[in-house]
């Protein structure tokens, strides 16, 4: 079995890209699930409900972070889409699901879990670690052997760490929220596929999705000054390909992606 994880999407050219370029990447590699981060996709932070429809029409599942709320009036919307997730770790008084078990069309069950880091993170969470325990000590059903996490954290050692915390135990840790590819795509000794960060989809040339000159703005100044999200030229569509044993849930290759669509 094959599953496509999309990176953060960033804004509209970033939803356009997914759009656009999804169903190719479905056929060359033959994916049968496709997860999608995506926590920026409303207008650079956050994530409506239109959004959550237009992306779910290419994805499986939508995975989010720290910014899942930062769209107003999404608390009250996340409940009536069972295929959009929050971080696990959050309060737990927060609506939303952290995880959830889904069917394969192409056979089996799939389990995606959404976590968020601690480590210079804005927002404060539970410990992600003893989350996923309880999740998989505890809640998932051990029938399930497919399982994929999306560790949205921001210390690239803590993003490690839960990959060596969780081999032998699930099927993949794949990294957001930093927007940039790490070059450490691979299997653990135990079978669990593991990428630090796959990347974002949003513009080429910009910074993290947002305009070049704004952001240099703000750090050559030291003022505040509103990011805009470049929506138009050309879009990067990053994320990866893992390659699995439906029955054993233990991976067998993980392989960066990257496609370029102009807009």
């Amino acid at each position: 079995m094959n599953l496509l994880f999309i990176g953060d999407v960033v804004g509209k050219g970033g939803r356009e890209a997914v759009r656009l370029l999804t169903p190719d990447l479905r056929r060359e590699f033959n994916c049968q699930f496709v997860v999608i981060n995506a926590e920026n996709s409303a207008a650079g932070s956050g994530l409506t409900s239109g959004c959550a429809k237009e992306l779910l029409e290419s994805a499986d599942v939508l995975t989010t972070g720290d910014h899942v709320w930062d769209q107003r009036g999404f608390d009250a919307e996340i409940d009536r889409f069972d295929r959009v997730l929050r971080p696990a770790n959050l309060q737990k008084g927060q609506p939303g699901r952290g995880w959830n078990v889904y069917r394969n069309p192409a056979g089996g069950e799939i389990a995606i879990i959404n976590l968020q880091g601690k480590v210079f993170m804005r927002e404060s969470a539970y410990n992600p670690f003893e989350s996923v325990d309880e999740i998989l000590n505890n809640e998932l059903p051990k029938s399930v052997k497919n399982i994929f996490v999306d560790f949205h954290a921001e210390a690239t050692s803590e993003k490690l760490a839960m990959g060596y915390f969780l081999d032998g135990r699930v099927t993949a840790v794949l990294g957001t929220h930093t927007h940039v590819p790490t070059a450490d795509a691979q299997i653990l000794p135990g079978g669990t596929a593991r990428q630090t960060d796959v990347g974002m989809t949003g513009a080429a040339s910009s910074v993290l999705g947002r305009e070049v000159k704004d952001v240099l703005y703000k750090f050559t100044t030291g003022m505040p000054n509103r990011l805009a999200v470049v929506e138009k030229g050309t879009m990067r569509l990053e994320g990866a390909i893992v390659t699995y044993d439906y029955l054993t849930g233990r991976a067998s290759a993980i392989r960066p992606i990257s496609r370029e669509i102009n807009l």
